[in-house]
């Protein structure tokens, strides 16, 4: 076996960051080292800097690591991103000047003309941005992103019915309220309720999707062109966004053209057999009344996409249900694949 690659996280006491600890965890290809944090953390042990918020107990392997200021020097090349957007360009830039390769779950470089909006399993091939990236910024390093918690949900969804020509998207997504991070939306505000408003998400999912259902141009992306319209709902329920998906087509595909579709979708990752990639990356329900949030949010270890419900609809062509987990395959899953995929790809070197 070869050595595993050492790397660390910035923004690593925030919940986001807590996720990416967990998640690596014995990961067979990253080995954590380095944890960053805001200067009043640093010089603290992480068990000190850090309230644990997710299951069990502080992981014995990073307890007792010092916590660094979030700034590039005894960091390792690979660092992920799990810093607060108030703060994430300076440092996400910083890092990537002083040659490190920054895997990114901020929301800030997201839409930037040379940064890739990575979805493995849809759009590999947007990698070959970070040429372009690092010749017009001068940069020795590189910054790639992985899209809104939401956004992978719906292009997940999606992905496989591309080659359909896909033309307006209208959906609405319940969002579970580890969405919102710690300590998050107040009991009182969420309990027997929806929240039909959360700030920016909208946006978000609309010109994401636009970017990650895209083609690689040369030195850009040229946008999926299509219309996508979304409405965002906060619900109480813990982990797992659900969206419910109408989808119009440019050609006319039939219920057994898009089921075999989305069942036979697959991508680079499984192809190439990345430690953090489901074996299907998007699994139909046939089942009625599913996927839920409760019953199949955690399964393929919050890494898969969950599909159902594909039926006719009256405005538009088609609609389904689409269900992703919003902490692993919307953040910090996400971002470690996208890694394991540079790795293969040879942009770690």
């Amino acid at each position: 076996m070869e050595p595993r690659i050492e790397c660390g996280i910035l923004g690593a006491t925030g919940m986001v960051g807590q996720h990416f600890v967990k998640f690596l965890q014995g990961h067979p290809q990253f080995a954590l080292t380095w944890l960053g944090a805001s200067d009043r953390s640093a010089g603290k042990k992480y068990k000190d800097a850090a309230k644990w918020h997710l299951g069990g107990v502080t992981p014995e392997s990073v307890a007792d690591l010092t916590v660094e200021e979030s700034k590039p020097g005894n960091a390792p090349k690979l660092v992920f991103s799990a810093m607060d957007a108030s703060v994430a360009t300076e440092i996400e830039q910083a890092f990537a000047q002083a040659g490190h390769v920054v895997v990114s779950n901020s929301r800030n470089h997201r839409m930037e003309r040379d940064v890739p909006l990575l979805v493995p399993e849809i759009n590999a091939d947007h990698l070959k941005l970070i040429p372009v990236q690092q010749r017009h910024r001068g940069w020795k390093g590189q910054i790639v992103t992985n899209p809104n918690c939401s956004t992978v949900v719906l292009t997940m969804g999606l992905a496989a019915m591309k080659p359909f020509g896909i033309r307006r998207v209208m959906v609405t997504t319940l969002q579970a309220i580890s969405g919102a991070g710690y300590p998050g939306v107040p009991s009182m505000d969420i309990n027997a309720n929806v929240i039909p408003f959360i700030g920016g998400e909208e946006s978000k999912m609309e010109t994401e999707t636009q970017k990650i259902l895209g083609d690689f141009a040369g030195d850009h992306i040229e946008p999926l062109r299509a219309r996508v319209s979304a409405h965002c709902n906060r619900v109480p329920v813990v982990d797992g966004h659900l969206a419910t998906v109408s989808v119009e087509f440019e050609k006319k595909p039939t219920e057994a053209d898009l089921m075999a579709a989305i069942e036979g979708f697959t991508g680079v990752p499984q192809q190439r057999k990345l430690a953090s990639a489901p074996a299907r990356p998007v699994i139909y329900m046939h089942e009625a009344d599913r996927p839920q949030p409760r019953k199949d949010v955690e399964r393929e270890r919050g890494m898969a996409a969950f599909v159902g419900r594909l039926r006719p609809c009256p405005v538009l062509d088609w609609k389904f249900i689409a269900l992703g987990h919003n902490t692993v395959r919307g953040a910090a899953g996400a971002a470690v694949l996208n890694a394991e995929l540079m790795v293969a790809e040879g942009l770690l070197d």
